[in-house]
């Protein structure tokens, strides 16, 4: 008498395998954000009377459709995309960075003295290095203080930051005025050695673009964000902090310990992004040239979904919209573009656990 043999293991579904599930839960609820974003910018630019075909291949035309707009999205979506990983990654551990703006100016100054310092002839190979550890160490000694203040006293990382951006920023502003200026400038004399290539000299079609190849170091720090945080014993003691603090303590995770490194780590991220300006465009230290970037950082990584690559996508989206609002300002206010960052923001905060919450019910219907 034959006996059939039961098969061992989870019974198949026809929602599809796990990796299809993650795939659809992390496409189709950005898609339907952006979706929903390119119809209330339609509705908003035909509020002034244009037509939303017009003015989106106008955007496309000043920002993908030639090599300067190009290239000058990229040079943008480079710093947002250091300023981005800085916030995601504290995210990762449950803290909110809102100090990138410092963090990302003491770098920029910090790599600005390095290259100062070094003398004049200084290989790249030696250079480039050397004025990143400085930019990453002033970085990450801004993003220490509120740490200390948080595990020592358990006071708030957001009030902190927010504060420190107003005392680190008065600080440099102090020191380049009345120390470190160029006469009639507020910016440091050009540094000695360390200079970025910019893709200008590599491909003439981006002449006039500030794009170099501090882009190239993003992509890498982005990589290792990316393995530290999921292939590394510490990336994972710092997604179960994020997650749960009192179960990770309960497992034996020191959080303090978690919260220190986690935020310094921050710090030292965003203050490396002060490389792309003044190592890869301009060749010195400018009072200012941070303003904004730190705060964009954060929408950068919520759209990115506190992921490493998809910080790169979103910074990448961000800086063709803040490139595209000067493309089309002959048609419609450049303040319209920051009106639809805005609404891109609200859709991905609403629609992404609203479609994910249908996907996963149509799939409990289905296997029903």
């Amino acid at each position: 008498m034959s006996t059939v043999t039961q098969p061992i293991g989870p019974k198949p579904t026809l929602a599809g395998t796990p990796w299809r599930e993650r795939a659809e839960e992390a496409l189709i609820p950005p898609f339907v954000a952006l979706l929903v974003a390119l119809i209330c910018g339609d509705l908003l630019i035909l509020s002034y009377g244009q037509s939303p075909a017009a003015v989106y291949r106008l955007l496309l035309e000043g920002t993908w459709g030639n090599a300067y707009g190009f290239g000058q999205v990229l040079y943008k979506a480079t710093t947002l995309a250091f300023t981005g990983l800085a916030v995601s990654f504290g995210l990762r551990a449950g803290l909110f960075n809102i100090g990138g703006e410092s963090q990302l100016a003491a770098g920029g100054f910090a790599a600005a003295l390095t290259g100062l310092a070094l003398p004049v002839g200084t290989p790249l190979l030696l250079a480039l290095p050397t004025c990143m550890i400085a930019a990453g160490l002033a970085g990450g000694v801004v993003g220490s203080v509120p740490a200390y203040l948080k595990t020592r006293f358990g006071a708030h990382e957001v009030i902190v930051t927010i504060m420190l951006n107003f005392i680190v920023l008065a600080l440099l502003n102090w020191f380049i005025a009345g120390h470190l200026h160029v006469p009639e400038t507020l910016h440091t004399p050009e540094i000695h050695a360390g200079a970025l290539p910019r893709l200008a000299d590599m491909d003439p079609r981006f002449h006039g673009s500030a794009a170099n190849l501090a882009l190239v170091v993003a992509v890498v720090v982005a990589f290792a964000v990316w393995f530290y945080l999921f292939r590394a014993r510490g990336g994972y003691d710092l997604r179960a902090v994020g997650l749960q603090p009192p179960a990770a303590e309960y497992g034996g995770i020191s959080v303090g310990r978690v919260w220190m490194r986690a935020l310094t780590f921050s710090g030292v991220i965003a203050g490396i992004g002060g490389i792309n300006y003044v190592l890869g465009y301009k060749h010195y230290y400018e009072d200012g040239f941070a303003s904004g970037a730190g705060f964009l950082g954060i929408a950068v990584a919520l759209v990115g979904r506190n992921h490493p690559f998809g910080v790169l996508v979103a910074a990448f989206f961000f800086a063709a919209l803040s490139q595209g609002g000067l493309a089309i300002h002959a048609f419609v206010p450049k303040q319209m573009m920051d009106v639809l960052q805005g609404v891109v923001i609200l859709a991905v905060a609403m629609a992404v656990p609203e479609v994910r919450g249908i996907l996963r019910g149509a799939r409990r219907r289905i296997d029903a």
